[in-house]
């Protein structure tokens, strides 16, 4: 089982990097724009990541065409940016499908669509099959029912 505190510090630099990235850019950009900057930011501090790699699906054992295509990956960490008004359950729910099919332990969804960066970290647990939310100290806050 995996424990969400051994991940804080590689969070908080992401953290970091994103709300420098929303710093410089504001908000009301589109999306594409806040990620080749926050790659570029996390690149320039020595923070090696992965910029929209593609996940394979798969349909009854076989590979299918169609593949999801993650954000950012930095470590076991998927990045999944967005550019809306606020984070919805859509936005969570596509999160919570990506670190069940990569079996990454977490995943933060960051919004740069507001005045005020928003972000919201989560953990994956493999052995049950469920995200939960983290607070700021990576300690479990909320359970998330998701969809399987």
């Amino acid at each position: 089982m995996i424990n969400p505190k051994d991940y804080k510090q590689l969070v908080y630099d992401i953290i970091g990097s994103a709300m420098e990235v929303h710093r410089e850019l504001r908000w009301g950009m589109l999306e594409p724009l806040y990620n080749e900057a926050l790659y570029r930011e996390l690149n320039s501090r020595g923070i090696p990541c992965m910029r929209e790699l593609p996940v394979p699906c798969y349909y009854k054992g076989q590979k299918m065409d169609k593949y999801y295509q993650l954000d950012l990956v930095v470590g076991d960490v998927i990045v999944e940016l967005k550019a809306n008004k606020s984070i919805d359950s859509v936005h969570r729910s596509q999160l919570f499908n990506y670190m069940r099919l990569t079996k990454k332990p977490i995943g933060l969804l960051i919004n740069f669509g507001q005045p005020s960066l928003q972000g919201e970290r989560y953990a994956y647990f493999m052995e049950t099959n469920e995200c939960v939310l983290l607070d700021k100290e990576m300690n479990i806050v909320r359970k998330h029912i998701t969809n399987n």
